[in-house]
């Protein structure tokens, strides 16, 4: 696995449990974690720094390195 599938992976699970949060009542709970998803995307947006993704990056290779190597 590369890099930018397991941001997509990421983000897809705390969508997931922000859903679950909202269906069992814990409505702040979800409202808190879809702002920091929202801050974090936001923050990667404008800046061109995705943090997820330079920790990320030191245990695994970006997509694009993988492919050059196939």
């Amino acid at each position: 696995m590369c890099v930018e599938q397991i941001e997509k992976i990421l983000l897809a699970s705390v969508l997931g449990i922000v859903l679950m949060l909202a269906g069992i009542g814990q409505i702040r709970l979800a409202f808190l974690l879809q702002f920091i998803v929202m801050i974090v995307l936001l923050m990667s947006a404008f800046t061109g720094k995705c943090t997820i993704g330079n920790l990320l990056s030191l245990e695994f290779p970006h997509c694009k390195d993988k492919e050059d190597k196939e």
